[in-house]
C-alpha cells in the first residue's frame, strides 16, 4: 500500500477538480491506500496548506497571464523568468517538508500539469518527482491548449514551459485523462500515452433529502413554495454558456408556456398561479471569471427580463458556517430544484451532468464535444440544444438556433408537469449513471494504475 499525496491549487470546494479528488481520495483510501492532501486552498478539506500553490494570489495570476496571453507584466524573457523560478523554487522547498512529514511515497498531481493556472507549481512538483525519485499518477483534468479566448506562448521561456512541464514526458510519470479527445490530442502534442478515468459519482449512497438543516434552502433564496426553480450549478465561467439557460427561462415565461403550467399543474402536484415564478439560481462561485462574463451575463439576464438569483455566497463545499452565516452545500441546492440548466460550451468531462443524474432531476443540456464523443452513446436523456454555435451577440454571448430553443422549452414543460414522464426519465439515466460512473467502476479504473 502507498502514501499518496495529492496536489491540487485548492481542495474542498465545489469546483470541478476539487470534487473529483474527493472520490479519488474515498476510493484510494477503500482500497488501503493513505492519503493526504496538499493544496494552496483548502476551503473544507484536512491537508496541508502551501499557499504559494494558489492560483488566485496575484503573483500566480500575472504569471498565468504572461505565459499563455501577452508577455505584459515585465520588460522581458529574463524578468518573467526570474519570478517564474522564484516562485517554483519556494514551493519546491515546501513540498519536500510536507513529503518528508507525511512519508509520501507517491504523487497525484491534479491537474497542476495540464492547465497549468499557476505554472509554477507545474516545475516545482516535477523538480521533487525526480529529486525523491518518486512515480506518480498525473490525473490531468484540462490542459493549458483546450482554454477558451486567445492563447500564445508568450516567450522562449513559456515554450520551455510547456515542452517540459505541461506535462512532464518522463518514465517516473503515468498520465489519466478524463477523455478521448484529450487522449488523442496528448499522444499528438507530447507522444504521451494516457488512460481514460472517467469523473463517476456516489450512486451507492443516500439520497440527498430535505432535512432540518436545509428545511429553510428555498425561503432563505427567495423562493416561495409555488416558484419553478431552474439550477445551474456551476462555475460562472463563459465556457459555460450560462447565457443559453437565460434563453432558456426566458422561453419557459413565455405566455402559451405559462398557460400550459397553469393548465396542468406542476409535476409534484403543486399548482402553478399567475404569481409563480420561474427562477434561474445560479449557485456556482464567480472568482475563475477573468473576462468580463459574469456582468454580460447579468447585463442579459437584465435584458431578458427573467428572475435571477446569485447564491455563490450562500453556497460551500460542504455545509459550514462563514461569517457566522449558515452555509449550504452544493447537493442542498439539487433536494430543491426542479430542473437543471447545464449548457456548457467545453468540458473536460462533466461532474454537474453526474450530479443531475444523481438528484433524480431533468437536465437541459448543449450537446459539448466530450459529451458526443463520450458519453451521449451511453442512451441518457436529456433536453438537448444541439452542438451548434450560430454566433455571438453585442455583449459576446453566443447564440444558438431560436427553434432549438423553444423546442427545448416544450420539452422542458413536459417534464415540469407530466410526473409519469418525469419519473421514467430520470429513473433511466439514474440506472445508467450507476452502470457506467459508479464509484466501483472508479475503483476498477485506479487498481492497474497504481503500482
Amino acid at each position: 500500500m502507498k502514501t499518496i499525496g495529492i496536489f491540487h491549487y485548492q481542495v474542498g470546494l465545489t469546483d470541478g477538480v476539487s470534487l473529483e479528488i474527493e472520490k479519488w481520495q474515498r476510493v484510494l483510501e477503500e482500497m488501503g491506500h493513505q492519503v493526504h492532501l496538499c493544496a494552496g486552498d483548502l476551503g473544507t478539506a484536512q491537508g496541508t496548506l502551501i499557499p504559494e500553490m494558489y492560483h488566485h494570489r496575484a503573483d500566480a495570476e500575472r504569471l498565468n497571464y504572461n505565459t499563455f496571453t501577452a508577455l505584459r507584466d515585465y520588460p522581458n524573457d529574463a524578468a518573467y523568468r526570474e519570478e517564474l523560478y522564484a516562485l517554483s523554487d519556494a514551493i519546491e522547498r515546501k513540498l519536500q517538508d510536507f513529503i518528508t512529514e507525511k512519508g509520501i511515497d507517491f504523487l497525484i498531481p491534479q491537474n497542476v500539469w495540464s492547465v497549468a493556472a499557476n505554472p509554477a507549481v507545474s516545475i516545482a512538483l516535477t523538480h521533487v518527482m525526480h529529486a525523491r525519485h518518486l512515480p506518480a499518477l498525473a490525473h490531468n483534468h484540462d490542459f493549458y491548449w483546450e482554454r477558451t479566448g486567445p492563447l500564445a506562448l508568450t516567450c522562449a521561456t513559456a515554450v520551455d514551459l510547456a515542452d517540459e512541464y505541461l506535462p512532464p514526458h518522463d518514465p517516473l510519470a503515468r498520465h489519466v485523462v478524463i477523455n478521448s479527445l484529450a487522449q488523442k490530442k496528448l499522444l499528438a502534442r507530447k507522444g504521451i500515452h494516457a488512460a481514460i478515468v472517467p469523473n463517476v459519482f456516489d450512486f451507492a449512497g443516500e439520497g440527498w433529502e430535505p432535512d432540518e438543516y436545509n428545511q429553510d434552502f428555498r425561503a432563505r433564496i427567495g423562493l416561495r413554495p409555488n416558484d419553478i426553480f431552474i439550477l445551474q450549478a456551476t462555475r460562472i465561467v463563459a465556457r459555460k454558456g450560462i447565457e443559453m439557460a437565460v434563453d432558456f427561462v426566458q422561453a419557459l415565461n413565455e405566455p402559451q408556456r405559462r398557460a400550459t403550467l397553469h393548465r396542468r399543474g406542476r409535476y409534484d402536484g403543486l399548482p402553478f398561479d399567475a404569481d409563480s415564478r420561474i427562477v434561474l439560481v445560479l449557485a456556482g462561485y464567480a472568482q475563475d471569471d477573468l473576462s468580463g462574463y459574469t456582468e454580460h451575463l447579468k447585463e442579459k439576464i437584465a435584458r431578458a427580463g427573467i428572475d435571477a438569483l446569485f447564491i455563490e455566497d450562500l453556497i460551500g463545499g460542504r455545509r459550514q458556517t462563514r461569517a457566522g452565516q449558515k452555509v449550504y452545500s452544493l447537493w442542498d441546492s439539487y433536494v430543491y430544484a426542479d430542473f437543471v440548466t447545464y449548457p456548457s460550451l467545453w468540458e473536460g468531462w462533466g461532474n454537474q451532468f453526474l450530479e443531475a443524474i444523481r438528484a433524480r432531476l431533468p437536465i437541459l443540456l448543449f450537446e459539448y464535444p466530450v459529451y458526443r464523443a463520450d458519453i451521449g452513446d451511453k442512451g441518457f436523456r436529456v433536453v438537448s440544444l444541439g452542438s451548434r454555435v450560430q454566433g455571438r451577440d453585442d455583449l459576446g454571448l453566443v447564440r444558438i438556433a431560436p427553434q432549438r430553443i423553444e423546442q427545448a422549452a416544450d420539452e422542458a414543460v413536459a417534464l415540469l408537469t407530466d410526473a409519469d414522464l418525469r419519473r421514467k426519465t430520470v429513473q433511466h439515466n439514474f440506472d445508467l449513471g450507476r452502470r457506467y460512473y459508479s464509484l466501483e467502476s472508479l475503483r476498477g479504473y485506479l487498481a492497474p494504475l497504481m503500482p
